[in-house]
């Protein structure tokens, strides 16, 4: 085969360059990194005001499970790589969101504990009693709860970031090898597949709820949520035009429902104004 031969065989594999080609690549790097961009003002916003509260990092829980999910989900069903490579991408961003949330709450958020008492000899010169002075120091320290602990009050409140990394470590681990062993079951595979865009599409609710505990929006992107449903809309027609499995766009017509209710709080709080319960204690 002469080299003629050889540059028109590439040229062959090469995929013609058209409008419909060009739309397809378009759509499936929006699909790939589409996911990362509403968390960029978020993030600024954490950064900039150095203020978490306003953010749920159950957010970030809920994606890396349903992100992990899917990649298992990949092994028992083949889907489209772009979708593959949207789940790794999100769960490194949705690791950095925890990162920065942590350090912010770490710098932020001091716990006064049960004062220090300082016990010193004095004795008299005069007649020679020996007294003893006690001092009560007020000690201000954070208090450490991590992933070892094992106590649920703070699962993922932990205050080292390692923590969160460990206990991905452990479910990733554990959910591979029980989808090693059960990877020919059509029942699991299924099962899987939609538990992991079932999860993914609770992205909003934590954020849902944690407005409504704080009755407000205060210290949540708006930007965010618009980029979610932006993206959702747009991912679940993706899911109905590439005919993805059925899980997919069931479950992401259901996120569409949450980002338009977390977006109507967002008018609700602005128009009916509410005192927090924190600041009403104070």
């Amino acid at each position: 085969m002469d080299i003629e031969d050889q540059m028109r065989n590439i040229a062959n594999e090469i995929p013609e360059i058209t409008v419909v080609n060009l739309v397809t690549w378009g759509a499936s790097g929006a699909m790939i990194f589409g996911g990362v961009i509403p968390f960029i003002p978020q993030y600024r916003d954490i950064k900039r005001t150095s203020d978490a509260d306003g953010f749920s990092i159950f957010v970030c829980l809920t994606l890396l499970v349903a992100n992990t999910l899917r990649i298992l989900f990949w092994f028992g069903k083949h889907f489209e790589l772009p979708l593959l490579a949207q789940s790794i991408i999100m769960i490194f961003t949705m690791l950095v969101m925890v990162q920065l949330c942590v350090n912010v709450k770490n710098r932020s958020e001091i716990i006064v504990m049960r004062p220090h008492t300082l016990t010193e000899k004095r004795r008299s010169v005069d007649d020679g009693v020996t007294s003893h002075l006690s001092i009560k120091i007020p000690h201000q320290t954070s208090l450490r709860h991590t992933f070892t602990d094992f106590d649920t009050q703070y699962f993922w409140k932990w205050t080292d970031f390692s923590s969160y990394i460990e206990f991905m470590l452990v479910f990733s681990t554990g959910m591979g090898f029980v989808t090693f062993l059960f990877v020919d079951t059509v029942f699991y595979v299924e099962l899987i597949g939609f538990l992991a865009v079932f999860t993914e599409a609770l992205l909003g609710a934590p954020q849902f709820w944690k407005n409504f505990q704080n009755k407000s929006t205060i210290g949540m992107s708006i930007k965010m949520v618009c980029f979610w449903t932006m993206g959702d809309v747009f991912k679940t027609g993706y899911f109905i035009v590439r005919q993805a499995p059925p899980q997919f766009y069931i479950c992401g017509t259901m996120q569409v429902a949450i980002d338009i209710s977390i977006l109507s709080q967002v008018f609700y709080y602005k128009y009916h104004p509410q005192v927090p319960p924190k600041k009403a204690a104070q």
